[in-house]
């Protein structure tokens, strides 16, 4: 059995009668490169053609084999030639319209001729339609048969039909033979989750019987196909402990706490910690105080007070000798954090510099010569952290901000800047993009993980209001009223146009209307092309209070700490999802006022786009609008591109599987203890060599 499965993985897909050259090049652009692989690449759907179904039995939307007998044939006349061919079987009639047809077609389709067709049914003008079905003439001596199977329809890429799939599929299925693919997953898991063995469900789901559920089929459900995103969740799950394992067994130094800067910083803070910011310090805390390396997520919604903790961390590896690197996505909320680590560390006698990819040469030598010797205890900065020349005295612990921007690559990158005389960094990453707890439980395994589920006292619900943009007037008018109140207001200008320079434009359109409109105000302006020194001048204005109304682009979703800004109004906010939504809010409720957010919207609305605005009125936790934007979006989105693409799942669905995560951890922790054997196995089946989390 372990031969022929191990032949499987390795056996190129060219052995494939039928193979050659030119399919092989076809093949490896879908990833099928072996024999397994094959059998791995899944139907899309399915279409019964294994009976024939009565005409009269017929709703608008099946698909359906049919048989019966041609009435009249017509062409009809009109904004497009159609050929009509009227079709009878005693129990219902209706019409198999072509666009495309020849003479001799026509004259082949005579009164009395028999068909078997397949197609989609639809709703014609005068009765049920299919256009352009699959046909063949039936009747003589000769035997037209069913399928026996329901009929695969396969994802597929240009040169590559439909029949081509089916007979690859039958040869790599033949070839499977009686001992089929290895079963890695132990027998005993199986039982208790009432899965089926490997082989079998494969073969199932490329040939399932004439009576096999198709509706269970068509969403996912079946037992076949929970068999291998079973199998596949437990591969990645198995890949990211493997990586948590192996950073673990390296040591890192002890960052044990007893010196006299957290408490002066806590001492000197203006605001208590709240519970849930006490909880996650003392979990990091007893992390960093161990010998080998933390490796923690800290969850926590717009406001919630995670840079703060990050700086107490920052500032128990500074008691201990060591450094600190902090890493942004962007310019703007590394220059954020910088300003935050600098008020509240300079004062502690802690130098804290600043890297990203815009410093003059002088200032980046001058802050790399202090990384490097020492003189610099906190680093804040974008990707540049990590990129080649820069070095670090002694680096004990790496934060990452917003962890769904960064890939798994990025974040071992900097990791790896600390590895010094075989010992690596701590390392905590944050984020305030929420992730349903699944959703983290999958791609974030190779992590422990901490909630700040708490926001701290004095804040006030945001209030959400959505107002269609024929209304625009009565909204500038409240932003009239809210500064003349002495309050400050957001208004946010999101990509209309898929360019970067169309957003910035609509944006310094606005800001002119509004200030022709609402004179006695002082407008600012923020986009993605302005100079950086620009946009920070305008963005330390805005928080001094000397500019009143701030229009800006979606660069402000993060990073931005005003509590004097009470309003914000997002324009086209149909075009944006739950979480940057979600985000651009929470940059205002950040004080003791009641703040209020407009989302300006142009409708007619669609159906996804008033959910989503919907679901903006109706709550503020973060965790909430994460689940709904995960059932709204999909993973693939919430979690971002880099990080779902070095995942790769070929079958699991993290939204459709979320049941099966609980069960996936469960096996991991089975495998690991009793099977260690069939650990690697199972990560080279489904993750191979694509990412190095995999193989570290």
């Amino acid at each position: 059995m372990q031969d022929g499965g191990q032949a499987l993985e390795r056996r190129p897909v060219g052995t494939l009668k039928g193979v050659g050259p030119n399919v092989a090049e076809r093949l490896a652009r879908l990833g099928v490169i072996t024999v397994q692989d094959v059998l791995f690449h899944l139907p899309l759907r399915y279409q019964d053609r294994t009976r024939v179904l009565p005409i009269g039995g017929l709703r608008p939307g099946d698909q359906a084999v049919i048989e019966g007998a041609v009435d009249h044939a017509t062409v009809k006349f009109g904004r497009r030639r159609a050929l009509l061919v009227h079709l009878s079987d005693g129990t219902g009639a209706l019409v198999l319209r072509f666009f495309h047809f020849t003479g001799m077609q026509q004259r082949a389709l005579e009164r009395g001729t028999r068909l078997r067709c397949f197609g989609e049914v639809r709703a014609g003008p005068a009765s049920l339609e299919m256009v352009h079905p699959e046909y063949r003439r039936v009747g003589g001596d000769a035997e037209v048969t069913v399928e026996d199977a329901l009929t695969p329809i396969y994802p597929t890429t240009e040169g590559l039909q439909q029949p081509t799939w089916r007979r690859l599929t039958t040869a790599a299925l033949d070839a499977m033979g009686g001992d089929g693919l290895i079963d890695w997953v132990p027998a005993e898991l199986l039982e208790a989750l009432h899965l089926p063995r490997l082989d079998d469900a494969v073969r199932y789901l490329h040939r399932p019987p004439p009576a096999a559920p198709l509706d269970a089929l068509q969403e996912g459900s079946h037992p076949a196909q929970r068999r291998l995103a079973f199998e596949e969740l437990l591969a990645h799950q198995l890949g990211l402990r493997r990586l948590r394992a192996a950073q673990r067994q390296r040591p890192a130094p002890r960052l044990a706490g007893g010196g006299a800067l957290v408490p002066r910083l806590r001492d000197s803070l203006p605001f208590r910690l709240t519970g849930a910011q006490e909880r996650v310090w003392r979990e990091i805390g007893a992390d960093l105080a161990g010998e080998h390396p933390m490796l923690r997520l800290v969850q926590g919604d717009v406001g919630s007070g995670k840079t703060v903790v990050a700086a107490l961390a920052a500032l128990r590896a500074v008691e201990a000798g060591h450094q600190a690197a902090l890493m942004a996505p962007t310019e703007l909320l590394a220059e954020q954090h910088l300003r935050n680590f600098t008020s509240w560390l300079a004062p502690l006698g802690v130098t804290v510099a600043g890297l990203n990819g815009r410093l003059r040469a002088a200032a980046r030598r001058e802050a790399l010569a202090a990384l490097q010797d020492g003189t610099a205890q906190v680093a804040c900065g974008t990707h540049a952290l990590f990129q080649q020349g820069v070095d670090f005295a002694s680096l004990g612990l790496v934060i990452v901000d917003e962890q769904h921007r960064f890939g798994v690559h990025q974040r071992l990158a900097l990791h790896d800047k600390g590895a010094r005389e075989g010992r690596v960094p701590h390392q905590l990453v944050m984020t305030a993009t929420p992730i349903p707890r699944t959703l983290a439980m999958t791609a974030y395994a190779d992590l422990d993980l901490s909630v700040i589920d708490e926001l701290p006292p004095g804040r006030t619900p945001i209030r959400t209001v959505t107002v269609a943009d024929a209304r625009r007037d009565e909204v500038v008018a409240r932003v009239h009223d809210a500064c003349r109140a002495g309050r400050q207001v957001y208004w946010v200008c999101t990509l209309i146009e898929e360019s970067e320079a169309l957003q910035c434009q609509a944006a310094e359109d606005t800001a002119a209307a509004l200030a022709q409109a609402l004179p006695e105000l002082r407008v600012g302006l923020v986009h993605g092309r302005q100079r950086p020194a620009d946009k920070e001048e305008a963005m330390t204005r805005f928080k001094a209070g000397r500019i009143d109304l701030l229009v800006a682009t979606t660069v402000i979703e993060v990073g931005v700490d005003v509590p004097n800004a009470s309003l914000m109004v997002i324009e086209n906010a149909e075009r944006l999802g739950l979480a940057q939504l979600h985000q651009l809010r929470g940059r205002v409720g950040r004080g003791s006022t009641e703040s209020h957010c407009v989302l300006l919207y142009h409708p007619p609305l669609g159906e996804a786009a008033r959910e989503r605005l919907a679901i903006l009125r109706e709550t503020t936790d973060g965790f909430a609008i994460a689940q709904r934007d995960l059932e709204l979006r999909g993973p693939g989105e919430v979690l971002g591109t880099r990080q779902t693409g070095e995942m790769g799942f070929r079958i699991a669905d993290l939204l459709r599987d979320q049941p099966l995560v609980p069960q996936v951890q469960r096996a991991a922790d089975l495998v690991l203890a009793r099977y260690p054997e069939r650990v690697e196995p199972l990560i080279r089946r489904w993750v191979g060599e694509k990412s190095r989390y995999a193989s570290v």
